[in-house]
């Protein structure tokens, strides 16, 4: 992409032939040489990154999920259309969903200058001092040039200015076009990565659970009564005064019977 500005033309330098003719001289042969020159300026480089996921590919469309989440169609992708993977360049049909895509669009807006210098033979048909002078071209038409500021014209080894440039006069008379021009390149790079592979299936091995030990019933301790503080009303004091009767005729047994073993 090229814009050009305007151009600029002026006569770098008027150098008189020396000879003088009127109205009735022999046509004049115009001799005409160009060269062009280009001078680049300095580049500027603009760079744009867009990155994204391959959710959909079906012939030559596909759909990217941008980072900012978004989607985009990308209709009818040329098959020349390449991505750069792992090395090689792959084409719509070998993308896959899962794969990260980048885009990088490089944009170099470079100035430049072109300068155009055609040298000129003619004569002077008009003559407005200082600024201008118009010179008869060999195919009979007219062309002004304007006469850079200060300008010395040799005529017959005599130095003149513009004031002494004459209607009849050869000279050969220097154009420089300047075209400004700016250069826009694109570079775009388009780079990707495969997704991973899927994880590899577990293998089926048996599952053994151990099953903890059954713990005991708690054992429920029988409690002890405790003693009734009042005796049921069926007890009786007479085996305890019957226990009390024996005991004493026990003793008085004894007693007799140590008696007589005394005597």
């Amino acid at each position: 992409m090229i814009s050009i500005g305007s151009s600029k033309t002026i006569l770098r330098c008027l150098l008189a032939g020396g000879v003088l003719c009127s109205a009735f001289c022999l046509p004049v042969v115009a001799q005409v040489k160009s060269t062009e020159t280009v001078e680049h300026g300095t580049a500027a480089k603009q760079v744009k990154v867009e990155r994204g996921e391959i959710v959909y590919v079906s012939g030559n469309d596909l759909v990217v999920k941008m980072e900012d989440g978004s989607l985009r169609d990308f209709f009818n992708v040329p098959d020349s259309t390449t991505v750069t993977v792992d090395g090689r360049q792959l084409n719509v049909h070998q993308l896959k969903p899962g794969m990260k895509v980048e885009k990088q669009t490089i944009t170099s807006t470079t100035p430049r200058l072109i300068t155009k210098v055609e040298t000129v033979t003619g004569k002077v048909w008009h003559v407005s001092p200082p600024n201008s002078v118009v010179l008869t071209l060999e195919d009979g038409t007219n062309q002004s040039f304007n006469i850079p500021k200060g300008q010395k014209f040799t005529i017959n080894g005599s130095e003149t200015d513009a004031f002494g440039l004459k209607k009849g006069m050869v000279v050969s008379a220097q154009k420089i076009t300047e075209v400004p021009e700016t250069v826009v390149s694109q570079e775009v790079r388009r780079t990707g990565i495969m997704p991973p592979p899927p994880a590899a299936p577990k293998p089926d091995v048996p599952v053994l659970i151990v099953a903890a030990p059954a713990q005991p019933a708690p054992v429920e301790e029988a409690k002890a009564e405790p003693a009734p503080s009042v005796l049921p009303k069926t007890a009786s004091d007479l085996p305890l005064i019957g226990l009390l009767g024996v005991l004493l005729c026990g003793l008085s047994l004894a007693s007799i019977a140590a008696r007589k073993s005394l005597a």
